[in-house]
């Protein structure tokens, strides 16, 4: 999906009279404070609740039945997906099916309901703002990790490794640890061929990278690693490099390197 040309359409989107547009944002993140006890279920009942009353007080019959209409899409929506809510859900909807935006997102959100004109769109923006779609890419001298996110979610990951044999990259496997008493002695010599060869090692791997990143439309890219092989690689890539974060985290879980990036 993408945001932001379902944003660009959104902000187009204007209705008169009784058909307006409902957005909701919802804060279910369960490590909230105020949130332990599935609070957010009665923010939920209460918000929709308030638009009843004032639409049964206003006398307007049509815009009544429209709101009605769009809660109960809006409530059969919440009910499937609670099971898989992360921490906000947001919908955008219209009686007539027109508008329908809607997802369970990775990031805390105001509890919010609107039911006029136009969308609310200001948390939407925030959210692109704050976790673009991004390439996040880890370094490890002779090992290279590929993390593609977007709102805060991991989307795919890749990892390649160097053939030294060849001077070859290629999909990774699995690991291959040293073993047995040549074990230092390798790790010396590879260090000493590593400093000979970073360039054009980086070289040969950089234009697959920034393939990926035209074709899956990054629109910014984070590279990861300790200071050398970081550097040597951003050197070699034709794409702007958004952060260098100088941290070996080659081998740490995704989600946690999702939080050094973006946290």
């Amino acid at each position: 999906m993408n945001f932001n040309k379902e944003i660009e359409k959104l902000e187009n989107i204007r209705r008169e009279g009784s058909n307006k547009v409902f957005t909701m944002y919802l804060n279910t993140d369960p490590s909230d404070p105020e949130q332990q006890g599935g609070e957010w279920k009665i923010h939920f009942k209460n918000g929709l609740r308030n638009f009843e009353q004032y639409l049964e007080e206003s006398g307007d019959k049509e815009e009544r039945k429209n709101f009605q209409l769009v809660k109960q899409k809006v409530e059969k929506f919440v009910k499937g997906n609670e099971q898989q809510f992360l921490r906000s859900v947001f919908i955008i909807a219209t009686a007539d099916e027109e508008v329908w935006f809607a997802d369970r997102v990775q990031m805390r959100m105001e509890t919010e309901f609107f039911w006029q004109e136009t969308p609310e769109l200001t948390q939407l923006r925030k959210l692109t703002d704050v976790y673009p779609k991004s390439g996040i890419i880890l370094v490890q001298q002779d090992q290279v990790k590929v993390i593609e996110a977007h709102l805060n979610e991991i989307e795919d990951t890749e990892s390649f490794e160097l053939d030294l044999d060849t001077d070859d990259w290629r999909i990774k496997k699995g690991p291959k640890p040293l073993q047995g008493q040549g074990a230092n002695v390798q790790k010396d010599n590879f260090q000493s061929r590593f400093e000979a060869n970073k360039q054009r090692w980086y070289k040969q791997i950089a234009p697959k990278l920034d393939k990926r990143a035209k074709e899956h439309e990054w629109e910014k890219i984070f590279v990861v690693g300790e200071p050398d092989p970081a550097n040597a690689l951003k050197d070699q890539l034709n794409k702007p490099v958004e952060q260098i974060i100088q941290k070996n985290m080659l081998d740490h879980e995704e989600s946690k390197v999702l939080e050094e990036v973006f946290g």
